[in-house]
């Protein structure tokens, strides 16, 4: 949580006058009782109405003040709080985009939800709550308790004997509550990871008609959530019952003792009525103490919950550059392995290959053998295991992430586009590109011709996830947004998948065309869409079992002829 601490450094006056202003507020509150004191001995007493009406103007006065200072103390504390909260959520975005892959994997992308909203939420009413009461009701408190020995000695001594109770129920329970307010934002992060795969994965948990399971798997998630917060919600209700009966208590006490001083006439009956003031005034500084403690007690737990973000290594270490290799090779893997974290079997397996500048490989393999693990090595959104992955003859791990991927153009399996127009939507590739360049890139990606029949062209809007066009569509336009980059290194992880064969044909041999000749990397199920690649790689299981040219593999592979074979009759015909 210190390290936390820090975003309130630009609010240091804010930190200051609201506590400040409050802790006015507090005095003038603890002035009250002496002056209702006054009025009852005094005024009422002797019948002085003048004095009781100048004395009723001082407790308006008061109240004006108190209500300055209360409004002053809660602006400060509120501008302290927000920009507090929004500059750690700034920081804490800003360092998950730095993140590799690996490192987003293993803390999972709900709870990385989660913690940049719910529980910077907390963490700013945490603030906004201290600066704003967390002085000021143990001030009330003690205050109370000196100004009572003002008054009377004999009947302050309840306030010793209730305090230091009070103070003893306040931290128990705080100390019972403050691991359990973790649990429940570890919980929350499960609903949140259930609900969001929900969202997600709407239209196939709706065509496997599996809307009953997801919603006992939603039930379950949500029914443990409900039951930590109602077991830690039980506990922080102790907190109001158990307060009152012991500030009720000391108002008994104070009463009977109080009763008899009157007889004798050691007390009057404004000290009395001056003393149980205070005992009230404790009471209500002491409730809103203890609500205080727990929204601060949650700001903990989610400020812990925050920096354990902060402290993940970013994972893209920046190796000493060593001596580059004269090559012409665009990409080279040397016995390259690949593990994910939690996973104990490797993904791939001694992997070693070279691709000269500007060739066109294809990479195809079964479900699963490590396709797309492969090119995540060459952007280095992984880091291998063993082996070298080196780009343009430099090893990519003695190479600056960005600088890196400066190079590459990609095209995920998955299209995303993102809320806008296709024009900004493209604009991602190159955000200085002209619309000659958008719209060669959209003829080389087969977009041109439906994008030209759209109303308004490359301004017509795009809704989130691109849902405003079908599958092939925006597969045709993440393939342009790549392509507008002209980047030295191209590659298509299986992006045409959702293309039918002349669409497919004509894109690679627009691929072929692009002047400036980029090193293309095509991930794809169809030995078709690959065959005429300049270098073909087949993967199984993680390893490379065959490396070549359609014809060799053909003769020399197994795995790579038994799938051209389960895909094209004898003869060429296709099936």
């Amino acid at each position: 949580m210190k390290r936390l601490l820090v975003y309130l450094k630009p609010y240091k006056k804010e930190c200051v006058i609201s506590p400040l202003f409050k802790l006015l507020e507090a005095i003038f509150d603890l002035l009250v009782p002496l002056v209702v004191k006054e009025i009852i001995d005094v005024g009422i007493a002797n019948r002085d109405k003048p004095y009781i009406f100048s004395m009723c103007a001082l407790l308006a006065g008061f109240a004006i003040i108190g209500l300055t200072c209360a409004l002053i103390a809660q602006y400060f504390a509120a501008r302290a709080a927000v920009g507090f909260s929004a500059g750690i959520r700034r920081d804490l975005f800003a360092h998950i985009q730095k993140l590799s892959y690996a490192e987003t994997d293993s803390v999972g992308v709900s709870t990385l939800i989660t913690r940049m909203t719910s529980d910077i939420n907390q963490l700013q009413s945490g603030v906004n709550m201290t600066l704003r009461l967390l002085l000021r009701s143990p001030i009330i408190v003690f205050g109370a308790m000196i100004m009572a020995f003002t008054v009377n000695v004999k009947s302050a001594l309840v306030f010793v004997i209730i305090i230091p109770l009070l103070a003893a129920v306040v931290f128990t329970i705080m100390i019972k509550s403050i691991p359990l307010f973790k649990r429940v934002q570890g919980n929350l992060d499960c609903v949140t990871s259930v609900t969001r795969e929900n969202l997600t994965g709407a239209r196939v948990i709706r065509a496997f008609r599996m809307e009953d399971a997801d919603t006992e798997r939603f039930s379950a998630a949500n029914e443990e959530h409900n039951r930590t917060q109602n077991y830690v919600g039980k506990i922080s209700a102790l907190m109001n019952p158990l307060t009152l009966i012991l500030v009720n208590l000391g108002i008994i006490l104070l009463l009977l003792s109080g009763g008899k001083l009157v007889k004798i006439g050691d007390l009057t009956q404004g000290e009395v009525v001056a003393l149980t003031n205070y005992m009230a005034q404790i009471l209500v500084e002491l409730v809103k103490f203890a609500n205080t403690i727990f929204l601060v007690n949650k700001a903990l737990a989610c400020g812990n919950r925050v920096e354990a973000v902060f402290e993940l290594p970013i994972g893209m270490e920046i190796r000493k550059p060593q001596d580059r290799q004269n090559t012409q090779d665009a990409v080279s893997f040397q016995n390259v392995s690949l593990t994910y974290r939690r996973n104990a079997e490797p993904s791939l397996s001694n992997l070693t290959f070279s691709v000269p500048v500007g060739a066109t490989v294809g990479i195809i393999g079964s479900t699963g053998s490590g396709k797309s693990s492969l090119v995540h090595l060459i952007s280095r959104f992984y880091d291998a295991t063993e082996g070298t992955v080196s780009v343009n003859g430099c090893d990519v791990r003695e190479q600056n992430p960005e600088v890196l991927r400066e190079k590459i153009a990609v095209v995920p399996q998955k299209p995303i586009l993102f809320r806008g127009t296709v024009r900004s939507n493209l604009l991602w590739g190159n955000d200085r590109a002209t619309d000659e360049e958008l719209w060669e890139a959209l003829a080389a990606a087969q977009a041109k011709e439906f994008v030209m029949r759209l109303e308004k062209g490359l301004d017509s809007p795009v809704s989130q996830n691109g849902k405003n066009f079908s599958g092939g569509q925006r597969q045709r336009l993440t393939i342009a947004r790549a392509l507008v980059r002209k980047a030295d290194i191209l590659i298509l992880d299986d992006s045409s998948s959702a293309l039918d064969y002349a669409t497919d044909a004509a894109l690679r041999e627009a691929l072929r065309a692009l002047p400036y000749r980029p090193t293309t990397f095509l991930i794809s199920q169809r030995t078709s869409s690959i065959q005429h690649a300049d270098l073909i790689l087949v993967l199984e299981d993680g390893c490379l079992v065959g490396q070549g040219k359609h014809e060799d593999l053909l003769q020399a592979c197994r795995v790579y002829r038994e799938i051209y074979d389960s895909q094209f009759k004898k003869g060429g015909e296709s099936v």
